[in-house]
């Protein structure tokens, strides 16, 4: 993958050829960007940069056997660890190498997906990954073995805040007393949840949301979408290029929790006074209970997404509103004056609870029931 295949950025794709060209490769780099920001795509990039001895106008013709190996992400001195899952194949101890040809065929088709991404791909969204410390003892032996092209070898950690506290520890001891010419990548969207022994021993680089120009030209170029249609989706996709592929091929894993929640919010609304209402939350609790972590995470970030949509319209703020849900007779107009300075903090902080339980393996049933409770209250809050 070359630094011109990769959406914007243009500031760290600088900042990353200009320290490589100078010789000044720092041996441990975090990556901390939302999804769909690019910063796997800028992972592979770089360590293509380096190890391939590209220039700055990343020439691919002397170094054609080198970049071709990249572009199938088979280099022997690229490496990659990942959150990884128990399946009907893997039974046991699941490392990232069990899982190597998935994952290569995962980042060909979408170098921007998420983590919801990968463990659908895998077909086990209703587990959490980890990294464990077997991918630890792998990375160990891996960075032993002599580099093949006699230059930089390279360890990319995807989702490094899934690692952990056995494998945490152990890559610790790798980065306090780094090899020569071994350079680690770890990626995250979440930095408050990377150890600050690691995190201590890592230059960070941010990365921002896409700006919607840039993912209205791509999808006009790369996807031949219509540049109307493109810019109504790159506003809706919020700097995520990951959602604006999933928006344009009709594959948007948030279109069934506009569903949920719209049923959420109207039984909470109904529950004051109302048995039968209080009964429906409970069904609902249930039922969301009932799907996997990942997918009742991604759920509640989006009811907060959708708590804050209705805010910025009920101060006056529509330009800033981009959601549009397409559940009958709702609309956040209607729903907007429940949601305001007196109970959306509290909202917020339940939602935010409620996924910080649900991701520690907490009961989700009684979890979400409790959520729902609290909100028949919070919805009537004057």
């Amino acid at each position: 993958m070359l630094f011109s295949e990769i959406l914007g950025q243009d500031h760290l794709k600088n900042h990353l050829t200009k320290s490589a060209d100078e010789g000044r490769v720092p041996h441990a780099q975090l990556f901390v960007g939302p999804e769909g920001s690019g910063t796997l795509a800028m992972a592979i990039a770089y360590a293509q940069y380096l190890i391939c001895n590209n220039t700055l106008g990343e020439n691919n013709t002397e170094n054609s056997a080198c970049n071709l190996k990249f572009h199938h992400l088979q280099h022997p001195d690229l490496h990659f660890v990942y959150p990884t899952i128990t399946t009907e194949d893997v039974k046991s101890k699941p490392k990232s190498l069990d899982f190597l040809t998935d994952w290569r065929l995962f980042v060909q088709q979408n170098p921007y997906g998420g983590i919801f991404d990968w463990y659908k791909f895998l077909g086990v969204q209703n587990k959490q990954g980890e990294i464990r410390v077997e991918d630890a003892q792998e990375i160990v032996k891996s960075l032993s073995l002599k580099s093949l092209e006699g230059s930089y070898k390279i360890m990319i950690i995807w989702m490094a805040d899934k690692m952990n506290i056995a494998a945490s520890n152990k890559l610790l001891k790798l980065l306090e007393e780094p090899t020569d010419k071994t350079v680690f990548i770890l990626i995250t969207e979440n930095v408050e949840n990377i150890i600050q022994t690691i995190l201590s021993r890592c230059q960070v680089l941010q990365f921002n949301p896409l700006p919607e120009n840039i993912i209205v030209e791509a999808l006009v170029n790369r996807e031949q979408i219509d540049r109307v249609v493109a810019q109504k989706i790159a506003r809706q996709s919020q700097g995520n290029y990951n959602k604006a592929l999933q928006i344009v091929k009709e594959n948007n894993d948030e279109l069934p929790f506009e569903e949920w929640f719209v049923f959420w919010v109207r039984s909470a609304f109904k529950a004051k006074g109302n048995a039968s209402a209080i009964h429906d939350l409970i069904i609902w609790s249930e039922q969301i209970a009932a799907l996997g972590r990942e997918t009742q995470k991604k759920f509640l970030s989006f009811c907060t997404e959708m708590f804050r949509q209705a805010l910025l319209l009920n101060y006056n703020a529509p330009s800033l509103v981009y959601m549009e849900p397409k559940v009958e007779k709702f609309t956040l107009e209607n729903f907007a004056p429940f949601v305001h300075g007196n109970n959306i903090l509290e909202i917020f902080k339940e939602i935010s609870d409620a996924s910080y339980h649900i991701e520690r393996n907490g009961n989700a049933k009684i979890i979400l029931t409790d959520l729902s409770i609290k909100l028949t209250r919070l919805i009537h809050k004057k």
